[in-house]
């Protein structure tokens, strides 16, 4: 495969969507395209259709925060697309979890998502928190997605790895935060308007603090089930489990020996819902015993060169750590690695594997420039 594109925009919220929309507008187009035939296939919904379930969503984000529905419209203008396409790729997952699409993807039984960890300085090599994923997904995303690396006027600047067109995905800012994400479906993803699932993403790229990101979290009424696994350079890490709802419904993980493991399904024990996950990705508790007890038997502190190995690992194949696509299954439920991401988030640097981790080497991100924005919050904080 060819290296992922970097897009680099600059300035306030249409200004910077614009210029992402124009340095992407092949692979939004593919996107909007491919997607069209995935919620065909999932839901029975025509384009049509997808863009009235996705405007339904417009006001919830707007009442967010109005600056990412400024995004969207540049975004759509860069792209040469309408508002309502790049809405509907941004709430791809609400579409397609919802009560009939879930019903379409449960009875093929989709196999695959993410895998995702963080280490804590105590527990690493070089005494830095390190974070990243195996972000699994559809296979058009191949052709889809992009590095994107914003510099704002007002907030953090930060790069995502994301599917063009999209507002975030996996990435880190300059203020010390890092963010990586696994899907979770439970009985209440019904497709209730609320700010969705990319938009919360987008949202903790704003965040100064790990704390920050929890309050986005609980700042309103979220239309999904995720999971955002978030650490901070200050050596903190925090996973939050969440179902559609308020901010009752966020499940608080913590470092174990100071190492966070997820996949694709519920830990918690507060957890008190129907957990769809494992009946959509039954792969998902056997990934993560794998990366468990991988990492036990290396044994001492742990370094991204371990995690390179690790999230390369074929154990269950094809729907290991490493997902490769079941030919067993439709083409639309078939699914793989389509990125791997590692970041040092106290060096400020990132590692992307562009395709299967197991095949295309890991490539270092230059991000000393974008990421050394200073943090305001910071100032005058005591040595």
């Amino acid at each position: 495969m060819e290296p992922f594109p970097h897009v680099r925009v600059a300035g306030g919220p249409r200004e910077r969507g614009r210029a992402y929309g124009e340095q992407a507008r092949e692979r939004i187009g593919i996107s909007i395209s491919a997607y069209e035939e995935v919620f065909l296939a999932y839901a029975g919904w025509d384009w049509a259709q997808v863009r009235r379930e996705a405007e339904r969503y417009r006001a919830p984000i707007a009442a967010f925060d109005p600056r990412y529905i400024e995004e969207m419209l540049g975004i759509a203008e860069g792209a040469g697309v309408d508002l309502e396409d790049v809405l509907s790729i941004n709430v791809r997952t609400e579409v397609m979890f919802a009560a009939k699409a879930r019903a379409a993807a449960a009875a093929s039984a989709r196999q695959g998502e993410c895998s995702a960890f963080a280490v804590l300085p105590e527990m690493s090599t070089n005494g830095h928190t390190l974070l990243g994923q195996n972000w699994d997904w559809l296979l058009h995303c191949f052709d889809t997605v992009v590095v994107l690396e914003a510099e704002q006027d007002e907030g953090p600047n930060y790069v995502s790895v994301v599917e063009a067109g999209l507002l975030a995905k996996t990435g880190m800012n300059s203020s010390g935060l890092g963010v990586t994400t696994n899907a979770l479906v439970t009985q209440d993803d019904r497709g209730e308007p609320g700010i969705p699932y990319h938009v919360v993403l987008r949202a903790f790229m704003d965040c100064e603090t790990i704390s920050d990101a929890l309050a986005v979290a609980q700042r309103g009424f979220r239309s999904s089930s995720a999971n955002y696994l978030l650490a901070h350079r200050d050596g903190i890490a925090v996973n939050l489990e969440t179902t559609p709802g308020d901010f009752s419904r966020i499940f608080l993980l913590f470092p174990e020996d100071g190492v966070l493991l997820h996949t694709n399904h519920y830990r918690s024990v507060a957890f008190d819902r129907k957990d769809v996950s494992r009946w959509v990705m039954p792969d998902s508790p056997f990934r993560l015993e794998r990366m468990k007890s991988e990492l036990s038997a290396a044994g001492g502190k742990l370094s991204l060169d371990l995690f390179r190995t690790l999230l390369a690992d074929h154990a269950n194949y094809p729907s290991g750590v490493c997902c490769h696509p079941d030919r067993r299954l439709d083409p639309h439920d078939q699914g793989a690695t389509v990125a791997s991401v590692l970041m040092d988030l106290d060096a400020r640097r990132a590692w992307v594997s562009d395709g299967h981790p197991c095949t295309a080497p890991y490539r270092e991100l230059d991000l000393g420039g974008i990421l050394a924005k200073p943090s305001p919050v910071r100032e005058g904080m005591p040595a």
